[in-house]
């Protein structure tokens, strides 16, 4: 299994055009962050969670070429708003993409993207089948998933874990029956939005304090936010076995 991070930043997460700040004139590469994304490739079957607004951008960029499945943490706009971008993976498969979130989350897409869930769509539009995620547990091509229920503020999110890899974005509560889930991963992936408090995501020394619970062999930070400072600066000051992600880490897992 193979996981590549499309995007590890927030809607402030990208440096912004004519601002002098560190983050903003940083020459690196792991500075420039898009929307938050991950694809998952499994026996060359291509698994996206979350298509956010840079989703056409990040297929593209990455060469992309099929799409299994969509998984959605929740139905926030920079979570979902590439939606419409799927319509060229419909033509290629000649195929609908099947789209897994939670009862809640399909209903939102349904009522955002009401031209997507005609009885009669227009020719053209993206198509997809829905699933519901409804269980402990599901598969997509004989590959188990499991969804970890956080809180995002009042919001419920989904992460996901597939085999010992475990992901989770948008979350600031995880109670104590969704860690079991996560207990055991070898990699865990945490939002850690920047240093200070906020009131739906945690901030690093929150994410920390999880990822100390949790004891993975590697962590790594993601919905990362403009306020967080560059990559290499923030990176000298986390433990070991803790790092920022970045768009273009690729792990194998």
């Amino acid at each position: 299994m193979q996981i590549k991070f499309l995007g590890t930043g927030t809607s402030q997460g990208i440096p912004v055009i004519g601002c002098a700040c560190p983050v903003c004139t940083s020459e690196s590469e792991k500075d420039n962050r898009l929307r938050c994304s991950i694809a998952i490739e499994i026996d060359e079957q291509n698994i996206i969670v979350d298509v956010g607004p840079d989703f056409r951008q990040q297929m593209l960029k990455n060469q992309i070429k099929s799409l299994e499945a969509i998984l959605i943490t929740h139905a926030h706009n920079d979570h979902i708003i590439g939606l419409d971008d799927i319509r060229p993976f419909n033509f290629a498969q000649k195929e609908k993409i099947k789209l897994y979130g939670s009862e809640e989350v399909l209903k939102e897409l349904k009522f955002r993207f009401e031209y997507v869930f005609q009885q009669n769509p227009y020719p053209g539009a993206p198509g997809v089948k829905t699933i519901a995620i409804v269980e402990d547990a599901f598969t997509i091509k004989e590959t188990t998933i499991i969804p970890i229920k956080v809180k995002h503020g009042e919001l419920d999110v989904l992460g996901f874990r597939i085999q010992d890899f475990t992901y989770i974005t948008d979350a600031n509560f995880i109670s104590e029956e969704e860690m079991e889930k996560i207990k055991g991963s070898k990699v865990l992936v945490l939002n850690a939005l920047h240093h200070m408090n906020h009131h739906s995501h945690f901030n690093v020394k929150q994410a920390l304090a999880v990822i100390e619970k949790i004891k993975p062999e590697q962590a790594y930070l993601t919905h990362i936010s403009h306020q967080m400072g560059t990559h290499r600066h923030t990176s000298l000051n986390l433990p070991e076995g803790v790092d920022l992600a970045y768009d273009g880490l690729v792990l194998d897992c």
